[in-house]
């Protein structure tokens, strides 16, 4: 069914637009990746927060919360992280530079403009 793939791609032109701050990854390197399945069987990165076997759905007295603690409960391109001024600097400074579109390449038509 590629319609249910469809579904599953929350990301638009390298940005995911359901997250109200959301960073574009657009000309920084860094490739969105898909949603996975940890090794706890909840699936990480798919925006949806609630899986029938998360800890999380399932906390009881005898729940240790360490048990969410590891690499396996971030996803590396579709966590809130990715929201703070800090890894939004981060992904500023991997995009190459845009030139203004009045700027020449080989001359600096603002010489002796001041």
């Amino acid at each position: 069914m590629e319609h249910n793939k469809t579904e599953n791609n929350l990301s638009i032109n390298e940005t995911l637009p359901h997250q109200i701050s959301a960073p574009s990854f657009k000309g920084t390197g860094i490739k969105m990746e898909p949603p996975f399945v940890n090794q706890y069987g909840v699936k990480i990165g798919d925006s949806l927060y609630a899986s029938k076997n998360s800890p999380l759905e399932n906390w009881s007295k005898e729940t240790n919360p360490e048990i969410m603690a590891g690499d396996e409960w971030v996803h590396p391109t579709n966590d809130i992280g990715w929201n703070t001024d800090e890894n939004r600097e981060l992904l500023e400074s991997k995009r190459k530079p845009q030139g203004s579109p009045f700027m020449h390449p080989t001359k600096d038509v603002s010489k002796s403009a001041d």
